[in-house]
Formats: structure tokens, sequence, C-alpha cells
């Protein structure tokens, strides 16, 4: 169908503090070597997708894993803020132990997925739900009948996971969002649909990451 958009959703790279639980947000961590090491994997394993149009946050971790994508592929790389992950406000830097001890109530609703919460200085999340859902669907209309890679963090999958899948935004989350993972949605003029979730099979080789 022309008006279908095949979308292939994949998070950056691993960073030094995805390795420590650090809440990132918005702060620009750059990929680590296992992360650098993900990225190349991915690059080859999306080879031979037939992707038309690669978009990415402009967070470097993004930026850099959707590089890889574009360097092996041929593909011009776009960027867009609207991909970028939630902005944690005064929670980033953090590690989930220090926002707890820290902020105890703040943390309890934020854990409690409270839709109306956004850490001082930072987003709600129903606020990230809008702007995740509004961005994916503007990206998706604007590539009909097309394949689109979109490199992007944690949190926007997990929205465009719960739209596709009509899960509400505070119910607990029970699927994975891995580093370079492979998800992939379709979307219509009526919304996204879930066809594939989590395929880390470039991965497989954990020793060798393990190594780096």
């Amino acid at each position: 169908m022309d008006d279908v958009t095949r979308i292939l959703a994949v998070r950056h790279g691993e960073t030094a503090w995805n390795v420590d639980s650090r809440l990132q947000g918005q702060t620009d961590i750059s990929l680590n070597a296992v992360g650098q090491e993900q990225a190349r994997r991915l690059a080859e394993a999306l080879a031979g997708e037939d992707l038309d149009a690669i978009v990415c946050s402009d967070l470097v971790r993004a930026r850099d894993t959707a590089q890889a994508v574009a360097d092996r592929t041929g593909l011009a790389l776009n960027t867009d803020a609207g991909l970028r992950e939630r902005h944690f406000g005064i929670f980033q830097g953090h590690t989930y132990a220090e926002v707890e001890r820290l902020w105890p109530e703040e943390s309890a609703r934020w854990r409690r997925r409270e839709p109306d919460f956004g850490a001082e200085g930072g987003e709600t999340l129903q606020g990230f739900y809008d702007r995740c859902v509004a961005t994916a669907s503007r990206l998706a209309e604007a590539h009909p009948g097309r394949t689109l890679l979109l490199v992007t963090h944690g949190g926007v999958l997990d929205c465009l996971y719960r739209a596709a899948s009509r899960v509400e935004l505070n119910a607990p989350r029970t699927w994975e969002l891995a580093n370079t993972g492979v998800n992939r949605l379709l979307y219509t003029p009526q919304g996204f649909t879930l066809v594939g979730w989590g395929d880390t099979q470039h991965l497989n080789d954990d020793a060798a990451l393990d190594e780096l």
C-alpha cells in the first residue's frame, strides 16, 4: 500500500552512562567502545534492508550510531531534535540510586510513571510521549510507501511501543529496550502497528563485546 511507511526504530549504542545506570536524558554523552562496535554490527545487519532514509536524534550517541549505517548504505543522515531522549531536568547526570536518595518523593512519582510528573527543569511524561509520537508520525508521513530508519533513545522507543500496542502510559514496561536492538513498526494514517521488537541477532557474539 502506498500510504504505509515501514519503520525500523533503533536505540543508540551503549555509553558509559548506560553501564553506570546514570540518567543521560538530553546530556550529550558519546558511545563507549562497546557502543561503537554495536553500531558497526548494526550497520552490517541493516545493509540489506533496502532503506530509503535515515533520521536520528541530534544527540551524539544517536548520531554516531546512525552515521555507521549511513556510511555503510551511502544514505544521507538527517537529524531531528524531536527524536531526543526525555529531558530529566535535575535528575540528569545522577544514577537511579542517587535520584531515589536525593529526591525520594519525586523519584516515587517518576517510578509510578505519573503522566503529569516531570523532574524540575524537565519534561512531563505526557509531554514527552506527545512529542515522540508527533515527531515519529510526522517523519513517517513524509515517507509514505518507503522504509525509514529512526535512530533514537530508549524512552522514545518506549513511547512508540505504547502507541503501537495501545498500552497505557502509566503501565509498567515489560519489553526490552536494547542498545542497537532493531524494532519494526508500520505507520498508516490510522497510526502505528507493531511488527517485531528487540531483534539483537547482530549482537549474538556477546563474549567479544564484553572484551572491549
